[in-house]
This record gives C-alpha cells, structure tokens and sequence, in this order.
C-alpha cells in the first residue's frame, strides 16, 4: 500500500529536536558573534543531511528540514515577509505558556504586505530538496498567524486599522507564497494555522469578545484567508495543516474540543490533510471528524505525544483508530504526533533518542494498522 507521492499514512509535523553542535553555532553566531553566518550554514546543513537520513532510514516518505535553521516555527517566516519585522523588547514579558514564557519577540506590522522573492524559506527548501530521495515538505504558518500572533497596537500600517483589509492582503500575500513554492519544486507545503484550536478554548474565545472580535466570526474569516491562499493551487501541490493548543518546552497554552471550529476547517478552507492534536484529554473528542468530508481529505490524528519521553502503545493506538473510525472512513485517516518534537529552538524536554523511537511509533503504527506508509 506505500505511495510514492503524498498524502501519507506516516507523517509528522515538522520541527526536530535541534543537536547540539547546532545549538552551539547559533549561539556562537546570534550572541558571540563570533563566528560568520557562512560556518553557521554550514553546521545547519550538516544537521540537516543528518535528520534526513534518519527520517529516511525509519520509513517516513515525506521529510522536513527540522526546522534547523528557524528559532521559532513562526515568527522566523513572518519576520521574512515585506511590512513585517520582529522585536525584541527588553523586561517585557513573552508569549505565556503554562509554567513557562518564551523569549520577548513581538511581530510588528509596518508596511504593506507581500511574500517576497528572496524570502529565505524558499532556498531553505530548495536545500532540504537536494539532499533527499523522497518528498521534501516545509511547513509554515498559516495566515491566521499574521493576526492572531500581532497585537492590536502592533499594526501600524494605518491602512490595517481595517482588519478586513489586512486578511485581503494577508490571503494575498500567502497566494504569492504558495506559488514561489510552487516555483521552486515544492509540491507538499504545511501552512501551520494552530488558532483554529486556541478559539475553541472558552477562556480565549472570552478574550477575543473583550477585544471586540467575536470568535467565532475570526474562525471563520480565517478559513476565508486560508481558502483565498490555495485555491489556485496546481492540482499536483498538497496543502497540509496543523493544528494544536500551543507546544513550547513540553508546555501548552489552550484547551477545548474541536466542535466550535470543525465545520470551517474540513468544509471553508480547502485543506487537503489535517495534522490534529489529540494526546490529551484537552483536546477533546473524536466527534468533530464526523464533519470530514468524504473523498480524498484525509486527518492525521496525532495520538502520540511530541511532549513527554513515555512511548505509546500500539494497542492502544489501535484502539484509539477504532474510534475515530466511527466519526470517520479509515481510508481517510493517517498518523502523526500531535506536534513538532521543536516548536522553538529550545525544543521539548525529551532527548533524540526519544524523538526517533516516536517517529518509528509512527511508521510501525501506520504498517500494522493500513499495511504500510
């Protein structure tokens, strides 16, 4: 049953635990300076030969970079994009986690929107491409990013006091990043849209109305804005999408089932595989894939966790599929983590070694219950 092209039963997210001798030359280049952004690409490059080969030698049939060359999963791709910047703002606190904070980097918008030609992520898998046999993927964020991660005082550019303005050209600006990926041999892209999940949570979803923006509106205007992104893909070009409740240091930001959002995202956005966060009791029932359309669609629950050392068990897993199968066509469901193993360079409090019997958890799990990857 191996396909040789996307969509598979065996995937993940995206980022991996960065190695040391990474961690080293980032800190050498970004604090020390101490060394030149060349030897820093070189140490990158290295690392990822080496992620790829082990995502190869473990039976994965699409591939990420790792994320070795970002410090965030999405701020590195917003801070690329023509009007926006990132700022690092001393004594003021970061985005809150539960029992951790991440470093205080805010994007700013400043100017008018666009994705431009030069913009690093495209060279980035241009790389990544080059030194593997099977599918190259890159994941990003999803336009909803652009918003929900910005705040109110943070746009600056007075024609986004509008926000309808601003999810026009946000929609823009990712069509434009669709198609130079496109260019570039891209034909597997993850456009990473995790806010879906953070507005099905009461306590945020309270947040937006004391903001003057009714929730459930956003879900919906940010299915537009990912639907206006890809509808002109070629047909031979894959969008994937993530979605969780937040993943920095083993911690997590939300909670709340899927329910309120489900509708928007398997029918508005035009998504064609959904990476779903489902390790805890946090991210509620399997009940919202009843919502999946049939056809070609297809969910990755992510059963196994990217956030703690315990390994799943297989039964288990089979157990958890025989559920979803009763919301869902099995045909139409395949397996991931829940989440990056690295969402920032920090990364989740597990080693490598961990990470890589996950991955392998999730190749023998998609062999034993569809016959294959």
């Amino acid at each position: 049953m191996t396909t040789e092209t996307p969509p598979y039963r065996a995937d993940h997210v995206g980022s991996l635990l960065r190695p040391v001798p990474v961690k080293e030359a980032r800190r050498k280049f970004f604090e020390e300076k101490s060394i030149t952004a060349e030897e820093l690409k070189n140490v990158e490059d290295a690392a990822i030969v080496d992620v790829v080969k082990m995502q190869q030698n473990i039976g994965l049939k699409a591939v990420t970079d790792g994320e070795m060359r970002r410090s965030f999963w999405h701020y590195d791709f917003m801070g690329g994009l023509t009007g926006m910047d990132l700022e690092e703002r001393a004594g003021e606190q970061g985005l809150q986690f539960h029992g951790a904070s991440v470093r205080p980097v805010f994007p700013v918008i400043n100017g008018k929107l666009d994705f431009p030609d030069d913009h690093p992520m495209l060279d980035h898998f241009r790389y990544l491409a080059s030194v593997t046999k099977v599918t190259p993927k890159i994941s990003i964020p999803g336009p909803s990013c652009c918003h929900f991660r910005v705040a109110k005082t943070d746009v600056r550019h007075p024609e986004y006091k509008d926000v309808e303005v601003l999810f026009a050209d946000l929609a823009r600006t990712y069509a434009k990043a669709v198609r130079k990926f496109y260019e570039a041999g891209c034909r597997y892209l993850q456009m990473d849209d995790i806010y879906f999940a953070y507005l099905c949570d009461p306590k945020i979803r309270e947040e937006k109305r004391a903001e003057g923006l009714d929730p459930d509106w956003l879900i919906d205007r940010y299915a537009w804005m990912m639907h206006e992104a890809i509808k002109d893909r070629p047909e031979d070009m894959l969008i994937g999408m993530h979605m969780c409740r937040g993943n920095f240091k083993s911690t997590w930001v939300a909670e709340g089932a899927y329910d309120p959002a489900a509708d928007a995202i398997f029918n508005k956005t035009g998504v064609d595989i959904y990476f779903m966060e489902y390790d805890t009791e946090r991210a509620g029932g399997l009940e919202p894939l009843r919502l999946l359309p049939k056809g070609k669609k297809r969910v990755m629950p992510g059963f196994i966790s990217t956030k703690v050392p315990e390994l799943e068990s297989l039964d288990d897993l089979k157990r958890k599929f025989d559920q979803a199968s009763k919301y869902a066509d099995l045909d139409q469901l395949g397996i991931a983590p829940q989440c990056g193993f690295s969402s920032t360079e920090e990364g989740n409090l597990i080693t490598e070694d961990d990470q890589k019997r996950k991955l392998e958890l999730v190749v023998k799990t998609a062999e034993a219950i569809w016959g294959g990857v």
